[in-house]
């Protein structure tokens, strides 16, 4: 049942486009106009309806962010496994890892898409997978540890079953919740990124009405309609915590 909430916003966010009353470009009124029937939430800087700015904003993010989450969480449980087996090889990953985890995502991002602006989306997705991995793949490395000390997983190699068999039928398998619970952390991390990516105005192609433009761009005016910052503020946070309410609902 804790999913079920979880659920409605994502839903709701992912078909706004669908369920906004005006378009994003359409000017309704005064800027920041307050709240009125013909806009629920008021109006921005420009005269849209916030509202529907609101309900079109969502989508781009969450499907970056499943994306950078998806990636990582499946990249940083293989290679988790991959240094419980072979601690050897193991060590030799960590200390690349330590490398990249020492690097502030934040300076990485702009690095990478100012040196490269024309890698857009590309290059935050980039730059979101490869400084997601090192942290998430300490994290899985921890509990397979133990897995590949096991009985059974000593009995599968001393067989001669394939690493990938012993990678994927015996030891993924035994670690599920934690990849529920890192695939929703991983969510909530690729919304920060992907949202810090728009707010600093680098290259993202996520659009106008994305939610992190929106409390950009409408900052100056949250005096006269508080709504045109809250609301898009609100709705970062909510879709962040209820994914991860559904990773939750899941592993139960």
């Amino acid at each position: 049942m804790r999913a079920v909430p979880a659920l409605i916003v994502v839903v709701i966010a992912c078909l706004g486009p669908w369920l906004a009353p005006h378009g994003v470009d359409d000017s309704i009124g005064n800027p920041f106009a307050p709240p009125s029937s013909a806009a629920w939430l008021g109006t921005d800087r420009l005269g849209h309806d916030v509202f529907s700015q609101l309900l079109n904003g969502g989508w781009g993010l969450i499907a970056l962010a499943a994306f950078i989450a998806g990636v990582v969480t499946g990249a940083s449980s293989v290679l988790g496994a991959v240094v419980a087996l072979w601690p050897r090889l193991g060590a030799v990953i960590e200390r690349c890892a330590d490398l990249l985890i020492l690097l502030p995502v934040v300076l990485a991002l702009l690095m990478v898409v100012m040196s490269w602006p024309q890698w857009g989306t590309a290059g935050v997705v980039i730059v979101g997978i490869v400084f997601g991995i090192p942290y998430c793949a300490r994290v899985f490395a921890a509990a397979a540890t133990p897995i590949a000390a096991s009985g059974y997983i000593e009995a599968a190699r001393l067989g001669g079953e394939s690493a990938g068999y012993v990678i994927f039928r015996e030891m993924l398998p035994n670690m599920r919740e934690l990849l529920l619970t890192q695939l929703g952390l991983r969510f909530v991390a690729g919304m920060y990124i992907v949202a810090t990516a728009a707010f600093l105005r680098l290259p993202t192609g996520l659009g106008a009405a994305n939610w992190a433009i929106m409390v950009r761009d409408n900052a100056s005016g949250i005096l006269l309609d508080p709504w045109a910052v809250l609301a898009p503020s609100a709705a970062i946070g909510i879709v962040a915590v209820s994914v991860n309410l559904l990773a939750g609902g899941r592993r139960e």
